[in-house]
């Protein structure tokens, strides 16, 4: 796509098309993220069918769906057969009620008890580790001639959160008689499911199942029991038992090297913007702050609109690519905020042709453009994190257009 007009001005208002009309209630800029919903309904179809037709899926939308739009892909998610939602806090699970969003929702961590009066109102159902939380839990319920169900979570060794694994019975002993209270659900988390090491993972899974035995011998029922993550599911078939919690895999993006090539995954987000700017800058002249990268002359430099405070660290600047009309070209000068430079080399040889480069052009900065791709494992392995840290930064304010 070329867009004429001057070089030198920087583009405003409102774009064409689909993507204009996804910006209506936000900024309106030439830089967005692209989701493909059909990526993430395939994604899940392809855990269906490793997991079998007896084992729930539970789609995990926290921190705004890994930065994906938790609605949406909540939406995708219950269409293609997942049965329980997954969020990180209350707000979390509220907002997807306040999206209209009915099915069951898991607050995978014990909130402070102030917000009780939120999980009863919008029927919640939360992880409960502490007699405290879930004794008030209980009475809050029981004042509202209601019964509050929770999911008991366990702390199998990742010594986060969680009741000690040796514990459960008794703890369940404790709060039982309760008759606000109802045991929904009972829960663990692995530290290194991921890992090619496998002795922890291993160690994990012993403590939950006598967890677990320990709780159906005292007489009780753990209702729905679930402890692998994206990981463990594709990883450990006996960890499954009747629910996983697929998170970052719904995504299309894997955990680790480890599981790249027992699930084909496609991941559903991309990143872009339009070039705003072209300019010619003379040799040994700098670009952007502190003068990191100085041109070499014959180039020009093009400019996008977003920056680090889109997601984009500013620790990639001079280390990534962008690509332009199917040409991978690098990122100079230091990234800044709210917009970055790319360098087009006009000169052009038979190892580097000369960029085809106009203002308006669509710019990817994740994603396929022509034979080249460039993914957020590519952004991950350069910042030393993972592509979870990646996609939620993604986030943070652009805005999103959504693909069926």
């Amino acid at each position: 796509m070329s867009l004429q007009g001057n070089s030198e001005n920087y583009f405003g208002g409102q774009d064409q098309g689909k993507q204009g009309e996804e910006y209506m209630e936000g900024e309106k800029r030439y830089a967005w993220v692209e989701v493909n919903l059909e990526a993430v309904r395939q994604n899940l179809k392809r855990f269906r069918k490793h997991v079998g037709p007896d084992v729930r899926i539970m789609a995990v939308v926290k921190a705004d769906g890994y930065g994906h739009g938790a609605p949406q892909c909540a939406r995708a998610a219950l269409s293609t057969g997942a049965t329980m939602l997954g969020v990180a806090t209350v707000d979390e699970g509220v907002a997807l009620r306040h999206a209209g969003i009915a099915a069951p929702i898991l607050v995978l961590a014990e909130p402070p008890m102030e917000a009780i009066p939120l999980i009863l109102q919008h029927q919640l159902l939360t992880a409960a580790h502490s007699t405290e939380f879930v004794l008030a839990l209980g009475e809050a319920a029981d004042a509202r001639g209601t019964v509050a169900g929770y999911h008991l979570k366990v702390d199998t060794g990742m010594n986060r959160v969680g009741i000690h694994y040796s514990d459960a019975g008794d703890f369940l002993r404790t709060i039982s008689f309760h008759r606000g209270l109802n045991l929904q659900g009972v829960f663990t988390h692995f530290a290194t499911a991921d890992d090619v090491d496998t002795y922890d993972f291993g160690v994990q899974m012993r403590r939950f199942e006598e967890s677990l035995h320990n709780i159906r011998y005292m007489g009780y029922n753990p209702g729905m029991v679930h402890a692998a993550n994206t990981a463990a599911t594709i990883r450990y078939k006996q960890s499954h038992f009747n629910m996983v919690r697929i998170g970052i895999g719904m995504y299309g993006l894997h955990p680790s090297e480890i599981t790249k090539s027992m699930v084909e995954l496609h991941p559903a987000m991309s990143v872009k913007a339009k070039v705003s700017l072209l300019k010619s800058v003379p040799v040994g002249e700098g670009v952007s702050y502190s003068f990191t990268y100085r041109s070499p002359g014959n180039v020009l430099i093009a400019t996008l609109p977003l920056g680090y405070a889109d997601g984009v660290s500013r620790a990639l600047s001079n280390r990534m690519d962008v690509l332009i009309n199917g040409q991978r070209l690098p990122q100079v000068g230091n990234i800044c905020m709210d917009m970055l430079m790319v360098e087009a080399n006009m000169r052009g040889s038979m190892l580097k042709p000369r960029a085809n480069i106009e203002l308006g052009d669509e710019a990817v900065i994740v994603g396929r453009s022509g034979n080249e791709a460039i993914t957020l494992d590519d952004m991950a392995r350069v910042l030393g994190t993972i592509n979870y840290e990646i996609a939620c930064r993604f986030g943070m304010r652009l805005g999103r257009v959504y693909l069926d």
